[in-house]
């Protein structure tokens, strides 16, 4: 008696009326998985943009310490000196004169 009514459960479950009813669920199902694997796609695109930007990063960093060091080489002034030498430039030998107001403010 048990195995009859076991087929009964089966048929009662695999008739057209009951597939029919769980329809809106295999959608569902089906909505779910989609949103899933777009889901995976999206995060691995997110990561190798974030992995570009990083080694983008990291480039323009090592040509702003080589750009960095270029203008404190050439900055220094025996480097300024070297460069201006050319135009007739030298540098002065002795210092600066102070010039002064002669009339004193009161």
């Amino acid at each position: 008696m048990s195995e009859q009514q076991t087929k009964i459960n089966w048929k009662k479950w695999l008739n057209y009326q009951s597939i029919v009813k769980q329809v809106p669920f295999f959608l569902f199902l089906a909505l779910l998985a989609v949103v899933y694997i777009y889901n995976g796609h999206y995060a691995d695109k997110t990561v190798r943009n974030i992995n570009r930007t990083a080694k983008e990063v990291k480039e323009l960093q090592y040509e702003y310490k080589a750009i960095k060091a270029e203008v404190m080489f050439r900055s220094k002034p025996s480097e300024v000196a070297k460069a201006v030498e050319p135009l007739g430039l030298k540098e002065p030998a002795e210092a600066p004169i102070v010039l002064k107001d002669s009339v004193e403010k009161n």
